[in-house]
């Protein structure tokens, strides 16, 4: 179980459903636990869900080179439900093994230099200069670059949250779903603590 547990399905808000059934039936979701957890906050939950639309086989990148990245980047950051699933039947288990090595010649020089970028911006992304931009253009239109860019970026936060839930664990949830759960804001439940009248004269001195 994941250290949040899921909501059960029949406990989700209608509208939390009506978006999970709507992105499995496209194959944008393979499982829908991840999401199932997101759905605690409807804004959270909407935010990925419509981010996730937004994209998925919409942009200019083909759909191969994006369904590599999305795969590497769930490898670096040790998303197993994400390295898992499958969004592109022209990917084989091989791709997926070379993926670690941009400069084998399974990959076009477009999903290499990908790849490359995204290992950059994972582990050093001070390292991306000028000369990097340049190297992009040689294959890619400025509104690849900038959409590339842009997958990266949310892929690599994701799978690391991802990561974290850890949503194929097998111990008991850390935080169980109670009903009452969902959407509920603890902050005005902790009142903030009152500070003496010499406190405050001291900070202003």
């Amino acid at each position: 179980m994941a250290r949040i547990e899921p909501i059960a399905w029949e406990d989700l808000p209608a509208e939390s459903r009506v978006m999970l059934e709507a992105g499995s039936a496209t194959g944008m979701y393979t499982i829908t636990s991840p999401m199932q957890i997101m759905a605690y906050s409807t804004a959270a939950l909407t935010a990925m869900h419509r981010q996730y639309e937004a994209t998925f086989r919409k942009g200019v990148l083909e759909p191969r080179l994006v369904e590599l990245l999305r795969l590497h980047s769930a490898q670096a950051g040790a998303c197993e439900p994400c390295s898992a699933s499958r969004k592109d039947d022209s990917i084989s288990e091989d791709d997926v093994a070379c993926l670690l090595d941009p400069s084998s010649d399974r990959f076009t020089p477009r999903e290499a230099a990908a790849i490359r970028f995204f290992d950059l911006l994972n582990t050093n992304h001070h390292a991306i200069d000028d000369h990097t931009f340049r190297s992009l253009a040689e294959v890619f239109t400025t509104a690849e670059i900038v959409e590339m860019a842009y997958l990266c970026s949310t892929f690599l936060g994701g799978h690391r949250l991802m990561h974290t839930l850890g949503v194929f664990g097998t111990a008991e949830p850390v935080l169980a779903y109670q009903p009452g759960d969902i959407d509920r804001s603890g902050a005005d439940a902790v009142a903030p603590a009152a500070v003496a009248p010499a406190a405050v004269a001291l900070a202003l001195e």
